[in-house]
């Protein structure tokens, strides 16, 4: 199975008209989805009542919106993100609970609805993550989460990312073509269609076809990992500047890439391998995002969804500048 990514769809919501464009975009990724009526209207109650939560508590902030892949279907993710002021989980989900003086059933009815939730909140504001999938897939979701935005929202972006299962393994591309903008796309495209052709190759390998497929193209960054699930150890090649982590609670990595421009004569990369991974949280990101975040100054984060993860750290990290991309997914070994 192959996921090939896309743009995150980022509705900004201050005013009550923004809460029927949200609405509107989550109706449209849940078709996208092959949703049925029913379906589509859990999707639709979902996002409403997490968009109308951002004008009550927090005055603003922003609905993401994106189709993610789950065991066997497609399901439709909704993040709601604000800098307001936090709120304690434990008192928000009991319906009947509110800060705005209402009824309180939005968390509540979040949660009766979508088969995954998952909330951070502190004084800098909170991440509320939703994810459904069709009825009859409970047990359907990838503990994974990818953020993706191109530069001033424009149409292409220049990053790109896969992922994919096979033979026991979970293999990610991430590529940041050089710049952003329809040339950037062109590059990061060039990469993630040739890594698509054969995924479970050796990451050593697939960086030299990368290389052949880019040239002509402006080129790019690439960071390649591959996770086998049944001895638990990850494989991990990268040239160009997107950063990787390997985290755990007790200790924490980056993962080494080698400077040079896949597709401009790039040089032979090395893979690192990491005998015991399983368990851990693989990140990577473009160099959009900036490099001096750590998870221990958000307590509790490490321990949430990854959607959330990747939310949160645009949020709070992309440099406004670049297109950005944050993809993490934690290595779980296989049962």
């Amino acid at each position: 199975m192959i996921f090939p990514g896309d743009i995150t769809t980022v509705i900004h919501v201050e005013e009550s008209t923004q809460i029927g464009q949200a609405r509107r975009a989550a109706t449209l990724a849940a078709s996208a989805c092959g949703f049925d009526e029913a379906d589509t209207g859990r999707v639709a109650l979902v996002v409403t009542e997490l968009a109308t939560n951002l004008i009550k508590h927090a005055t603003r902030g922003d609905i993401h919106i994106a189709r993610v892949p789950g065991k066997g279907t497609y399901g439709v993710e909704v993040i709601a993100i604000d800098r307001g002021p936090g709120f304690n989980l434990a008192d928000c989900l009991p319906d009947g609970f509110s800060t705005g003086g209402t009824r309180g059933e939005g968390l509540g009815a979040v949660r009766r609805q979508a088969q995954v939730m998952d909330i951070h909140a502190d004084e800098r504001g909170a991440v509320v993550l939703a994810r459904m999938y069709p009825k009859g897939f409970a047990d359907a979701d990838i503990r994974f989460g990818a953020s993706q935005h191109a530069l001033h929202d424009e149409p292409e972006c220049g990053d790109g990312w896969a992922m994919a299962f096979h033979d026991g393994a979970v293999s990610v591309v991430v590529v940041d073509g050089l710049g952003h903008g329809p040339a950037a796309h062109v590059a990061a495209e060039a990469g993630i269609v040739e890594w698509q052709a054969g995924p479970s190759a050796d990451p050593v390998d697939l960086m030299a076809s990368l290389n052949v497929a880019m040239t002509g193209t402006r080129g790019g960054a690439v960071a390649l990992a591959r996770f086998d699930t049944t001895r638990g150890s990850l494989r991990y090649a990268g040239i160009g500047n997107i950063a990787g982590y390997l985290l755990a609670p007790e200790s924490s990595r980056g993962l080494a890439s080698h400077p040079g421009i896949v597709g401009a004569r790039a040089r032979r990369a090395q893979a690192f391998d990491f005998p015991e991974a399983a368990g851990r949280l693989l990140v990577l990101h473009s160099d959009g995002l900036q490099s001096r975040w750590h998870l221990d100054d958000y307590p509790g984060l490490a321990g949430r969804h990854p959607a959330v993860i990747t939310a949160l750290l645009h949020r709070d990290f992309s440099r406004g500048r670049d297109d950005v991309t944050v993809f993490a997914i934690r290595l779980e070994a296989s049962r």
